[in-house]
């Protein structure tokens, strides 16, 4: 046998792992809870930032994402069971989502910023894991739409915002915290839910039969879902779960989980469904504006996600350049590096301030303010399309930083790179969302004003938002070929609109680097072309981990 030969090299010039930190250290979130007033929940971010920032939660994201789902449908007898099995790091990191509130908990809590509060800490704890993101996501959103239902509503509401989280197939109200989903598209209509044919069919004690196939339904293992049929009176929403009250099996039956680009940890599943027992949400045939009040929330939690993945991004970019060497120089002393974090950083900075905005907005929204709910249903559209549309660019941009390390799978900047495309997709693609905003402004032109109000708050603050605010507007004056127009015009406003917020909350070497290029000429098509003159210091080191502090 051959002895161990001696060493060849000596290994240096590398880039320490980006862990044991306070991932909530990051000052657009600080800066959100300080303008809103929830100052009280800082250390509760904190709390979760250092959580998420550690060795232990972030190799619970790794082994999830190693070990994907696994569908088993028969057990070993050949019964029927439709289970999908986990690794034991998808449960921990559910296990402490649902600790943490990020499911259905702000809709329980008298905290008059407990959608921001629970926004924020979904930004942070999201950078785990994605995957495991969209059972809670969902779980959230269906709380608003189940209120449909006043007698649902007031046995499940209590469930699904339990900070308790219950793997196990029981009945429903059996349990001691419920996670929830949605089944809604279909092969031949994809995002046109309208085109569905599966079918309700009403029983005399008040339920329906539901019979058809789901092409997409994600987190099959949800206790409950909220599912869209056509009932006798047309499209209809109805609450399904898996397990009926008397303990049997639901027919629901998984086909198969779908083999997907990312977001491995999540199971996406085909479903079939043949009579299953199901409960009318809403009027029949008012399924989609039923439907509608869970996509709004995953809709803001799309902008979260895409958000949260610019900052992981900018971060782990930040954190390779302060630690690596080339020509002579860190790489975050080289001036072209420094261009291209900044800018990295300037995306990161403008979409998590929107989101963070849009929380807010909620929060209003829930407690009445009826001009909050019309800019916010706007804004939420406009944000969603163009907030998710920037996450993929700025993944590559971020994973190029590092080289030929950000394209090892160890760097987790591929990881990274495949979700960032999903949340532009999910709850409506890109065609989609620039739609919802024309719809928005045709069904509540009220929305449309408030929305220019609220740009008009800043006006001769920076002559360059103002610039931008007077072209948007000029883009309405013709309103024949708006949908063809529709991308241009709705990316106008929200650019038009994180100036706005930036100009007003944010840093003022952010704001003016953000308004110096996407609403002025000086900038080019690709990360890294800011023009001289921007503070780029103060810029990379908001956007850089305190490793150690």
């Amino acid at each position: 046998m051959k002895a161990a030969s001696k060493a060849t090299h000596e290994v240096f010039n590398q880039v320490p792992q980006l862990i044991d930190f306070d991932a909530a250290d990051y000052p657009p979130l600080l800066e959100a809870f300080a303008r809103e007033g929830a100052q009280n929940a800082v250390e509760e971010l904190h709390k979760v930032g250092r959580l998420a920032g550690s060795a232990e939660a972030i190799e619970w994201g790794d082994l999830a994402e190693a070990h994907p789902p696994i569908l088993r449908t028969h057990d070993r007898y050949g019964h029927r069971i439709d289970e999908v099995a986990y690794d034991p790091a998808y449960h921990r990191l559910m296990t402490t989502a649902v600790e943490l509130g990020l499911h259905g908990a702000p809709w329980a809590d008298p905290d008059p910023n407990a959608h921001l509060i629970r926004a924020g800490k979904m930004a942070v704890w999201g950078q785990t894991d994605a995957g495991h993101g969209c059972p809670i996501s969902m779980t959230y959103a269906v709380v608003p739409a189940l209120r449909h239902n006043a007698d649902l509503a007031s046995q499940y509401e209590p469930l699904l915002t339990s900070r308790a989280y219950d793997p196990k197939l029981r009945a429903p109200l059996s349990k001691s915290g419920l996670i929830a989903g949605m089944s809604m598209t279909e092969k031949q209509g994809g995002s046109d839910v309208r085109a569905g044919t599966t079918r309700a069919v009403p029983q005399s004690d008040g339920s329906y039969l539901i019979t058809g196939h789901k092409w997409f339904t994600s987190a099959p293992m949800s206790d409950v879902f909220l599912v869209l049929a056509q009932a006798p009176g047309g499209l209809s929403c109805f609450f399904l779960p898996r397990i009926l009250p008397d303990g049997t099996r639901n027919a629901m039956y998984l086909q198969r989980l779908k083999d997907k680009l990312g977001n491995h940890s999540n199971a996406s599943s085909e479903v079939e469904y043949d009579e299953a027992v199901a409960w009318l949400v809403g009027e029949e045939g008012r399924g989609v504006p039923t439907i509608v009040e869970m996509v709004n929330m995953t809709r803001l939690d799309c902008t979260i996600a895409s958000a949260t993945s610019m900052r992981v991004g900018t971060a782990q970019a930040a954190h390779h350049a302060t630690h690596r060497s080339a020509f002579g120089a860190n790489l975050v002393d080289q001036p072209l590096m420094r261009n291209v974090l900044a800018d990295l950083a300037v995306e990161a900075e403008a979409s998590t301030t929107v989101a963070m905005w849009l929380a807010a907005l909620t929060d209003r929204a829930e407690s009445g303010d009826k001009d909050a709910a019309a800019l916010r249903r706007i804004s939420l559209a406009v944000s969603k399309y163009y907030v998710c549309k920037r996450g993929p660019i700025h993944a590559a941009e971020a994973l190029e930083c590092l080289g030929g390390n950000g394209y090892v799978e160890e760097s987790r900047m591929p990881r990274l790179y495949r979700e960032a495309p999903l949340m532009s997709v999910w709850e409506g693609s890109g065609n989609v969302a620039a739609l919802d905003t024309l719809r928005a402004m045709a069904k509540q032109p009220e929305s449309l004003q408030v929305f220019l109000d609220e740009l008009d708050s800043t006006a001769g603050v920076d002559a360059r938002l103002d610039a931008a605010v007077a072209g948007l507007k000029q883009s309405f004056s013709d309103f024949d070929t708006i949908q063809y127009r529709a991308r241009r015009v709705v990316g106008e406003m929200a650019l038009a609109l994180q100036g706005s917020l930036l100009v007003r909350f944010g840093h003022p070497a952010v704001a003016d680097a953000f308004c110096a290029t996407r609403l002025g000429a000086d900038w080019g098509s690709v990360f890294g072309t800011l023009p001289t003159g921007i503070d780029v210091a103060s810029i990379i080191e908001r956007a850089t981990p305190k490793v150690g502090s």
